[in-house]
C-alpha cells in the first residue's frame, strides 16, 4: 500500500511540534548547546530535553559531550528522506489536478458545443 517507512513516521511525528521545529530551525545555522537551544522556550529543562530526545530518536539531530557540555548538531539525512517522500507526493498530486483541469475543460467544451 504506502511506501512510507516507520522511520519516516517518527520524522513526522517529531516535526509535529512547534518548539521541535525550532530547534531544527536553529540547529540549520549550526550546532548549539543545549542551554543555548532552550533559552527561547519557556519550559523546564527536563521537559526541553524530552523534545531533544524526540529529534534523536528519529536521527534528526546527534550529540556529542564535551566535559559538561552537550552539543547537538543537525543530520540531513532524515530531512532528505522526508523532502523525497514530499515531493513525490506533490507530483503525484499536480499530475492528478491536471487531470482533473483536462477532464473540466473536456466537459466545459462539450457543454458549449451543445
Amino acid at each position: 500500500m504506502a511506501d512510507h517507512a516507520p522511520d519516516l513516521d517518527g520524522l513526522f511525528r517529531a516535526l509535529a511540534h512547534p518548539a521541535r521545529r525550532a530547534v531544527v530551525e536553529r540547529l540549520s545555522r549550526g550546532s548549539a548547546s543545549v542551554s543555548e537551544l532552550a533559552s527561547p522556550f519557556d519550559m523546564a529543562l527536563p521537559s526541553f530535553l524530552e523534545h531533544l530526545d524526540a529529534l534523536s530518536g528519529c536521527a534528526l539531530v546527534e550529540s556529542t559531550k564535551e566535559g559538561r557540555v552537550r552539543t547537538y548538531r543537525l543530520t540531513p539525512g532524515p530531512l532528505s528522506r522526508a523532502e523525497g517522500w514530499l515531493s513525490k507526493q506533490r507530483r503525484l498530486w499536480e499530475r492528478r489536478l491536471d487531470q482533473l483541469d483536462d477532464y473540466l475543460l473536456h466537459l466545459d467544451r462539450e457543454a458549449r458545443d451543445r
